[in-house]
């Protein structure tokens, strides 16, 4: 454990005076239940307290570095570098995901590579560091990964967005019609494993079709290829479900 440990402060570049913090931190309540079953603890907690430290330096980071932006292109920023996609993919540039304390069933089903749980251990671990070496410490580590993720962001050329919103914004500003709306077709397999398919229609018409592990996964993915094929080349992906737009003037 202990090997562990030290490794994984080695891949955040944090020594925790409390290592019963970062303990916490990787343990995924599958496995505290199974390993605690009385006085289970898990991530959980440390991943809700995790989420508000990443939204206000995510927030300090924009306010300052983009200070010509409006509050929805901000807000648009922020959404794309705080969800779930973002966050399991810096989980993964920290090897997170070798560190993680799982149950059997959740380690059989494949937790390792699910985002949900990469994410949510990417909160915990920022809570973690907050709580031992305070929000400086935190702001380091958080900053280190927004300036990654920007460099590929050039936003006096491209817009950002995410695929559902952009698809709704594109019918209800751009035409005047009805939001598009998104229909379950199918859901196989079992609860912890489950696959959905979903089509999204406007004004009856199917504009596309997709599949994914949640419905919000298989909504983006839909709305993905509906824009797709309603712009064509002008689009460029960011992450699974954020994308850039080259504006207008270019």
């Amino acid at each position: 454990m202990k090997n562990k440990l030290s490794a994984i402060e080695s891949n955040i570049h944090y020594h925790f005076k409390d290592q019963k913090l970062l303990t916490l931190s990787l343990t995924h309540s599958s496995y505290a239940y199974e390993t605690q079953p009385k006085e289970h603890q898990d991530n959980e907690v440390l991943e809700f307290l995790g989420d508000s430290v990443l939204g206000l330096v995510v927030a300090d980071f924009l306010f300052t570095k983009y200070t010509g932006l409006s509050e929805g292109e901000l807000s648009k920023l922020k959404a794309a570098v705080a969800s779930t996609s973002s966050l399991s993919l810096f989980a993964k540039e920290i090897k997170l995901h070798q560190y993680l304390s799982l149950g059997k069933g959740e380690e059989k089903s494949g937790g390792r590579k699910k985002r949900t749980i990469l994410a949510g251990a990417f909160e915990a671990i920022i809570a973690a560091i907050y709580l031992d070496g305070g929000i400086e410490e935190a702001s380091r580590f958080i900053t280190a990964h927004l300036e990654t993720f920007f460099q590929k962001v050039d936003l006096d050329r491209f817009l950002i967005n995410n695929y559902k919103s952009a698809l709704q914004e594109h019918f209800q500003k751009e035409k005047g019609l009805e939001a598009p709306f998104y229909k379950i077709i199918r859901s196989r397999g079992p609860d912890h494993k489950k696959r959905f398919t979903i089509e999204v229609f406007s004004e009856g018409k199917k504009l596309a079709k997709a599949s994914g592990n949640s419905i919000k996964d298989a909504e983006q993915k839909a709305a993905q290829r509906a824009l797709k094929n309603l712009m064509g080349k002008k689009i460029k992906t960011l992450t699974s479900d954020t994308f850039m737009l080259k504006k207008h003037h270019d």
